[in-house]
């Protein structure tokens, strides 16, 4: 590997005390084009520049020492652009990758970003775009590695929901909750699949057996109807003016999810025991096994009318 330091970057009695200058791996095949985008980021100042022929030499580069971005080339031997963009990805997810796009590279080009590179620049105009989109990669590289660092200072995260009767806010609720777990490192990414299933349900209950008062069996006899039936009480008071609310307290230890609807309740204790294998093949247990199995801990409150479901930091 050659290192070129920027010429603003002499060694001093105080570069100790300075930040890091940030570092540009360049990789390329072609060692005209190599000192050519090399030559433009050390003109800008502020930069270091190390280089790579190829795909290979460039990931036991970045195994090695730290880069904080690549600006590679996609038309390569041996390893393409492409190939190289989804490795950097897997192995080095916080170092963004910019594309130096020639003519006939255009397709792979397009392949490249939709699979993790960070922008691209045309090698025809290096010298007019390349200085711009270095500082546009580099600064939203900066602000989601803030990002990351600030999440791990947080210990704790509550939230408040209240939904109108409509599923279709299901789905990307649903989505938000897994976020959120992620961010406080609570469920690995195989349990959380299973968790938003649970919440899913419990979700779909509240809705549709809660505050639209619609019962399993109609669903099991009749599927059309039960969901014919819910359009209209969504639309017909005292049904659609009902809410559901949902509370979630996360710390570094477990979730909380709290699901209140505005029904008319239901005695817990009248439920079918999801576990029997008798109960397996009706519909009427299924939302209920699911949450009970995905979740450590499941609560009603006497009314039926709310669910506290727990789930706790794997080990």
């Amino acid at each position: 590997m050659t290192v070129a330091p920027s010429p603003s970057l002499q060694t001093s009695d105080t570069a100790s005390e300075r930040p890091r200058e940030p570092m540009v791996l360049i990789v390329d095949d072609s060692p005209m084009d190599r000192l050519l985008a090399g030559s433009l980021i050390t003109n800008l100042g502020g930069w270091k520049v190390g280089y790579a022929e190829q795909g290979k030499e460039a990931l036991e580069l970045l195994a090695r020492e730290i880069f904080d971005l690549v600006l590679t080339d996609l038309q390569m031997p041996e390893m393409d652009g492409l190939e190289l963009v989804q490795l950097i990805r897997s192995k080095h997810p916080m170092v963004p990758v910019i594309l130096m796009t020639g003519h006939g590279s255009e397709e792979i080009a397009i392949q490249a970003l939709k699979r993790g590179a960070a922008s691209y620049v045309p090698k025809k105009s290096l010298a007019r775009d390349l200085a711009d989109t270095l500082d546009q990669v580099m600064i939203a590289a900066r602000a989601d590695r803030d990002q990351r660092r600030l999440r791990d200072y947080q210990t704790h995260l509550e939230m408040h929901f209240v939904l109108e009767n409509d599923p279709t806010l299901i789905p990307p609720l649903v989505g938000q909750m897994e976020e959120c777990v992620t961010r406080m490192q609570l469920c690995e990414a195989s349990g959380l699949v299973l968790l938003g299933v649970a919440l899913h349900e419990a979700l779909t209950n509240a809705i549709f057996h809660g505050n639209l008062e619609l019962t399993s069996g109609l669903k099991e006899s009749d599927e059309t109807t039960y969901y014919q039936l819910a359009d209209e009480r969504r639309k017909q008071s005292p049904w659609s003016d009902r809410r559901v609310y949902l509370s979630v307290r996360l710390s570094r230890f477990e979730a909380v999810f709290t699901i209140r609807d505005e029904g008319l309740g239901f005695d817990p204790s009248t439920l079918p025991d999801p576990t029997d294998p008798r109960n397996l093949e009706r519909v009427s247990g299924r939302g209920l096994l699911l949450i009970r199995t995905f979740m450590d801990e499941v609560e009603h409150n006497e009314t039926g009318t709310q669910i506290t479901m727990i789930k706790r930091r794997y080990r």
